[in-house]
């Protein structure tokens, strides 16, 4: 070996000098090849505008792990990268940009602002992806794509006209959701809810023609008032029967409106009295379709009152409340304000209330494309791992309504829709039309509206390999494999790739939907800038490398469910880096000073080799397993402790006697099986922690180009040594008896003893015979006796049982009696102390009555701990005498 490895495990210099190796190399370019299986995984495309966080890290940790794993298992690997234009998030971060130097997005035009915002994408754009590089990633670079690309923005326009040819796509007055403050509409799954307190306003409408006549209703919101068109009551609530047709006085306005029976209002909430505001609420619109109530929008864009307004016009939403209710308090009208928590909807993105309003918009129709969504899963073509979230994403497209697709934002895709500026003839194409096919003229203007964000990532998985054109990468790579996302997307994302996919390409868009939590603080908060308790990765990388991050976040990890994370667990990731760094060292610097064989015969390993290459092939097995099974926190478990305990706790210390004595003719074995099982665990680490891996790898294997295309460990039949693994494991269990002895009787490490092995089965005396070696050194032995039956041992020996022997240790050899003595009798002396103090407290009726309960349990605790100890050591003391 030419090279060897740095004293110690610094991952600073190494991360970087290795990222860039591989990238040189080309490893993480994946190729149309047919003598391959495709294994393909899409990135979830981050922002634009992003910064790497907690829950990147994680996301992209994970596809990461399965990416090499596959890769390293032979498949042809694709890990599609890219990132998303993030439309309003992007739009309002290059206002507030514009807006510090002083321009104003509406003066400058949509051309000019759109230069900015490109200039913005091309500053940023490559940020997040430079960080993600730091984390290892080790996706397809040269494939890099952005939403807004041409051929994304080509698959974009493609399936907007195929949609809307089909009659999918259509435009009409819908209540939508609508933002004040970004000034646009957005999808319902951009509506968070979240409870607050509030009130219902009891208001009295009098009956037209009947003085002292009222209907009483309740509403939440009192200012959309001004836009009720009547008041709707039960058909079978026998309360109003009489009033259904007759008209009432709308209060603080000169208009009347009728009393409708309808079956939506619910009998029991409430008065059984409910204002219909077809403009301003959901259900309230489809109560207006239903009795061909005219529709009366009485907001502008920005939530105050429009003209229709009176003498509320221009105030905002809320000050109009005020007045209002003021007003109908003057009148007499206000019944009465009852407090009433309940559920508003506001915008994810700025955390305003949403104004449900109607708007002409745009919008795809769902029935039938929810219902290929829902069989899919059924059918078993999609699988949600944890299966739990099959239940999330039915419930959503079993519930799903008309998707608005419409954004008025300028930064997007814009609606590819032409308007005749003589007759309002609407074309859909991919450019605008020369000629009007209704009335023949030539003016045209486009659609200011631009789609969704989501309209376009819902496209990610096949418009990244060329759909709509037949590419070759599409018909290799496509359908994906796995989606690895967090849970808070799946009605975002993984529904609407799921229903793009089926209706454009026929196929799933992916197998297996791998759902992770979410990364909280070590208080389990969610990670959050307001909290200010937000982990930069970035920061963690710095101090402890990428390889401790990513363990960490693996470390415990199950699907679906969130996690915490503690700086002390990356601290242990770093401690298990370093561990890994010692032994290798330690390894290859025996490895130096011998020959060590290309090949091994299996006959000349000894019982401890065999042990370890059998407990080596079990783990390889068992990792493959559950990697397959997506179970990424288990498998790393399994390789951790493999590494840790078998081999750097047990394996190298039961070889060291051979290393050391150049007369042992097995010292050729247990280098081989050094460096053979070394290799092999390095390769199940590798997903996990590639660069420690790479660096130790190719140190250890100069001949390899690198790890990343080694093959993956496979369960061999000629590692499987079953009664040497039995064998090594009793030996271990006498190991362990031995300690547990050493430890209760206070023996240091360094004391040597005779240690003798008692055993009628002639099988289980061979077995230790044979270990003896390597016995002798864990059981801190002077020499180690085999025999079947007591004779010539001490009466005063210490035993240690296990299953098929009993190990004897002469006392006198553990133990200087005199010094033992002396030790105890010390020990008494203070516990007679500790006693007596403890004791005089719990009888002191004073402290008894004053001291908190708390400290009375500590005192009694003590009392409870003390007496045991005293009784140990008086029991010792007796023995010893």
């Amino acid at each position: 070996m030419s090279k060897e490895l740095a004293k110690t495990y610094d991952p600073k210099g190494l991360e970087d000098r290795l990222y860039q190796k591989w990238l040189d190399s080309g490893y993480f370019h994946a190729k149309v090849n047919k003598a391959k299986k495709p294994f393909t995984i899409v990135m979830p495309p981050p922002n634009v505008t992003g910064q790497l966080h907690m829950g990147h890290a994680l996301d992209e940790t994970m596809q990461d792990i399965l990416i090499r794993f596959k890769r390293m298992q032979g498949y042809e690997a694709l890990w599609q990268p890219g990132t998303d234009h993030a439309a309003i998030a992007t739009e309002v971060k290059v206002i507030n940009k514009l807006k510090e130097q002083g321009i104003d997005k509406n003066e400058i035009g949509r051309e000019e602002f759109l230069k900015h915002a490109w200039a913005w994408k091309e500053e940023y754009g490559g940020k997040i992806i430079n960080q993600l590089k730091k984390l290892g990633a080790s996706a397809d670079w040269e494939r890099e794509r952005f939403t807004m690309d041409e051929g994304c923005s080509k698959a974009v326009q493609e399936v907007f006209i195929r949609l809307y040819n089909k009659g999918y796509i259509y435009k009409g007055s819908r209540i939508i959701n609508w933002c004040p403050v970004c000034q646009t509409s957005i999808s319902d799954a951009e509506v968070e809810h979240e409870d607050q307190d509030g009130f219902f306003w009891h208001i009295n409408y009098p009956v037209v023609g009947e003085e002292g006549k009222f209907v009483e209703i309740a509403t939440t919101r009192p200012e959309t008032l001004l836009g009720d068109t009547a008041v709707a009551v039960n058909p079978e609530d026998d309360r109003y029967k009489d009033l259904v047709g007759k008209m009432l006085k709308l209060p603080l306005t000169d208009r009347e409106i009728p009393v409708i029976a309808d079956a939506y209002v619910d009998k029991e909430f409430g008065t059984g009295c409910v204002k219909i505001t077809p403009a301003h609420d959901p259900n309230d619109f489809e109560v207006g379709k239903r009795h061909n109530l005219e529709e009366i929008n009485i907001l502008n864009d920005d939530a105050t009152i429009n003209d229709l307004g009176g003498k509320y016009a221009g105030m905002d939403r809320y000050e109009a409340r005020k007045a209002m209710v003021k007003d109908l308090e003057d009148l007499g009208l206000l019944v009465k304000v009852v407090p009433h928590n309940h559920s508003v909807g506001t915008h994810d993105r700025c955390g305003t209330t949403v104004e449900p309003m109607i708007k002409p918009q745009w919008f795809v129709k769902m029935d039938e494309m929810a219902k290929a969504a829902i069989d899919t899963l059924k059918d078993g073509d999609l699988q949600f791992v944890p299966e739990r979230f099959d239940k999330t994403y039915l419930h959503w497209l079993e519930n799903i309504r008309d998707w608005c697709i419409s954004r008025q934002l300028w930064w997007g895709h814009r609606i590819p829709a032409y308007y005749c500026d003589d007759c309002g003839e609407t074309v859909v194409a991919k450019e605008m039309p020369k000629i009007c096919p209704k009335c023949g003229k030539n003016h045209f203007h486009q659609d200011e509206d631009t789609l969704d964000t989501w309209f376009s990532s819902a496209l990610w998985p096949f418009s990244t390999l060329g759909w709509p054109d037949n590419t070759e990468e599409m018909e290799y790579f496509y359908p994906t494999d796995v989606l690895v996302t967090g849970y808070d997307i799946i009605f975002f994302w993984v529904i609407r790739m799921v229903f793009s996919a089926l209706e454009q390409t026929g196929k799933a868009p992916f197998h297996h939907v791998l759902i992770h939590g979410l990364v909280r603080d070590s208080q389990g908060r969610k990670m959050s800038k307001s909290l200010g308790n937000g982990i930069d990765p970035l920061e963690v990388i710095d101090k402890y490398g990428a390889d401790a991050l990513r363990l960490t976040l693996m470390t415990g990890n199950a699907p679906g469910n969130d996690m915490r994370f503690y700086w002390e667990r990356v601290e242990s990731s770093r401690n298990f880096a370093n561990k890994v760094w010692n032994a290798s060292r330690f390894i290859m610097m025996n490895l130096e000073k011998a020959e060590v064989p290309a090949s091994m015969d299996l006959s000349e390993l000894t019982a401890a080799d065999k042990w370890i290459l059998c407990k080596f092939n079990d783990v390889a097995k068992d990792v493959t397993d559950n990697m397959e099974k997506f179970e990424l926190g288990i498998a790393v478990q399994k390789v951790y402790d493999f590494i840790w305990e078998e081999f750097c706790d047990w394996y190298i210390e039961m070889v060291k006697p051979r290393l050391y004595n150049d007369e042992d003719t097995t010292k050729a074995a247990a280098l081989w099986t050094l460096k053979t099982v070394l290799g092999g665990a390095l390769k199940l680490l590798h997903p996990y922690m590639p660069f420690i891996t790479e660096e130790i790898y190719c140190t250890l294997n100069p001949e390899e180009e690198s790890i990343m295309i080694a093959s993956w460990p496979e369960w061999k039949t000629e590692w499987d040594f079953k009664q040497d693994e039995k064998d090594v494991e009793m030996i271990k269990e006498a190991v362990r008896s031995i300690r547990g002895v050493r430890t209760e009787m206070n023996v240091p490490p360094s004391k040597k003893a005779t240690v003798y092995v008692v055993a009628e089965d002639a099988s289980v005396r061979e077995t230790f015979e044979k270990g003896k070696v390597f016995f002798a050194t864990l059981a801190s032995a002077s020499e180690v006796l085999v025999q079947t039956d007591k004779s010539g041992i001490a009466e005063d020996a210490v035993s240690a049982v296990i299953p098929q022997a009993v190990i004897y240790i002469p006392f006198a050899e553990l133990v200087d009696i005199e010094k033992e003595i002396q030790r105890l009798e010390k020990e008494e002396g203070r516990l007679e102390k500790e006693l007596a103090r403890v004791n005089g407290m719990l009888s002191n009726e004073r402290f008894i009555s004053k001291a908190p309960q708390a400290k009375i349990d500590e005192e009694k605790g003590k009392l409870e701990k003390y007496t045991q100890m005293m009784e140990q050591v008086k029991e010792r003391l007796a023995q010893l005498r």
